[in-house]
């Protein structure tokens, strides 16, 4: 049977127990700099030039897929319904 390792994959000394306790120095976050209007917008063009459009093919296609999941849902659902009630009316019946 192997040996568990310790976090870090730091072994113990002689096997027996940890080495010695370690510090954990936490980074403070810089200071976040204003960014004028004019830069934002600049920025704003930027990521918007990356935009990968989809073709009108791919869109297509993603949406006839999308109505056949709904159709699917909404059968699923009819028929868990559908179940349901039917139950619970004969649970219902049992009384009267």
């Amino acid at each position: 049977m192997a040996k568990a390792k310790t976090p870090g994959g730091r072994r113990t000394a002689g096997g027996k127990g940890p080495v010695a306790a370690q510090t954990v120095s936490v980074d403070t976050p810089a200071p976040k700099k204003r960014t004028s209007p004019v830069q934002f917008f600049s920025q704003v063009q930027a990521e918007g030039r990356k935009i990968v459009w989809p073709s009108r093919k791919e869109t297509w296609i993603t949406s006839v897929m999308v109505f056949i999941m709904v159709l699917l849902a909404a059968a699923f659902f009819f028929v868990v319904d559908f179940g349901l009630s039917a139950i619970s009316q004969r649970i219902l019946a049992i009384g009267t």
